[in-house]
């Protein structure tokens, strides 16, 4: 009897499926008490909570509803995710709480629901008019759970600056469009790192220093697979988008050199003995395939990106979830600090995850992975 070997693209297909179940039955065990600052209690693992994993997961699942040609079920998922929420009433904002409005205001963009595009018009107000700032008028990284005076984390432009684009471009706000580009302009200033290119996960205002100084592999794919989709998710200024097209290029051309013959990344990019996470690479697969689709790079970054790919897929158990996922991540004052985050599975792993998948499939021939 001969054996049928999947095809690629089937292997591809069969692994998104598992994604989306893995991330849907997400919930949280009571591993981390983390309470919120308003005294409720805080839930970054359960798919039905609104926060920024969760946000990430949404905004993975929306990309993957486009890239099925708006798939009614997905559709389904997606806008009752959506309304429930809405229902129950939507925390107080936050950077980490605007991380669901991403894949709100793509999915808005196709349905045209009343009620969904006034949740994003109250709260795309609120974050311009109410959010925190720091100098060069940059968005301070508060959350649900601590307010970070005077602090900028890379995070913030994937929670916040990426909405601000895509919600601007979509509702033809202009203002919200070029909101983002100061934002990502600002966080350059501090982020990233001349001498490597890689970036650093935060910088204070109060000490004027970036903390550790840790080159923390996630804090970077948020820059990678950031960069990529603010080009593809709004018109940007022309000057602005060739500035931050040249720092993607700076930041690749130091990503490359570490990744591990595994295809991973490891949590400190700089740091082997740091163990290989795999939210980061997935994040920076999807950015490296997607920068290269879009002619941002060369045959490396796709060459790289498929290693990548592979790395992520082999890390999906049989019940759809993405092992090898470090838990979220504070801002750390020495390197041991990364080394130790636990790992756990999450929505932002699967949903990173599935961005890669989603952005691999186009680049598939039928020899590529086997």
């Amino acid at each position: 009897m001969n054996t049928v070997i999947p095809s690629a693209r089937d292997r591809i297909d069969g692994t998104l499926d598992l994604l989306v179940t893995g991330l849907t039955c997400l919930s949280d065990t009571g591993r981390f008490e983390e309470p919120n600052l308003d005294g409720s209690a805080g839930d970054y693992i359960s798919f039905d909570s609104w926060e920024w994993p969760q946000g990430v997961g949404m905004f993975g699942l929306v990309q993957l509803w486009r890239a099925k040609g708006h798939d009614a079920e997905l559709g389904q998922l997606i806008g009752d995710w959506y309304h429930r929420a809405l229902a129950r009433g939507l925390p107080g904002l936050n950077i980490n709480t605007t991380a669901p409005m991403l894949g709100l205001a793509l999915y808005w963009d196709k349905t045209r629901d009343p009620v969904l595009h006034a949740a994003l018009e109250a709260w795309a107000e609120a974050l311009m008019t109410r959010a925190g700032r720091t100098g060069f008028e940059a968005f301070q990284h508060d959350v649900s759970d601590k307010l970070n005076e005077g602090e900028l984390w890379d995070d913030t432009l994937y929670m916040v600056g990426l909405f601000l684009a895509a919600y601007g471009q979509v509702s033809g706000r202009r203002e919200l469009v070029d909101e983002a580009e100061r934002q990502f302009l600002a966080h350059a200033h501090f982020l990233a790192d001349r001498k490597s290119g890689l970036w650093f996960h935060g910088w204070t205002f109060a000490g004027r220093h970036n903390f550790a100084e840790a080159l923390w592999a996630r804090g970077n794919a948020w820059i990678t697979a950031g960069f990529v989709d603010l080009f593809e998710l709004a018109e940007l200024t022309p000057a602005v988008r060739h500035h931050l097209a040249a720092l993607l290029t700076e930041q690749v051309e130091a990503l490359l050199p570490v990744q591990a013959a595994s295809g991973m990344w490891h949590t400190l990019l700089n740091e082997t003995d740091s163990y290989p996470e795999t939210s980061a690479t997935a994040g920076i697969a999807y950015g490296l395939l997607k920068g290269a689709r879009l002619g941002l790079g060369d045959a490396r970054w796709r060459a790289a990106g498929l290693r990548a790919l592979e790395a992520v897929i082999g890390a999906v158990d049989t019940d759809g979830v993405v092992t090898g996922v470090s838990y979220g991540t504070r801002m750390g004052h020495d390197l041991q600090h990364y080394r130790d985050i636990p790992i756990q599975p999450t929505a932002y792993g699967q949903s990173l995850a599935i961005l890669a998948l989603v952005e691999g499939r186009l680049h598939l021939h039928e020899e590529t992975i086997q």
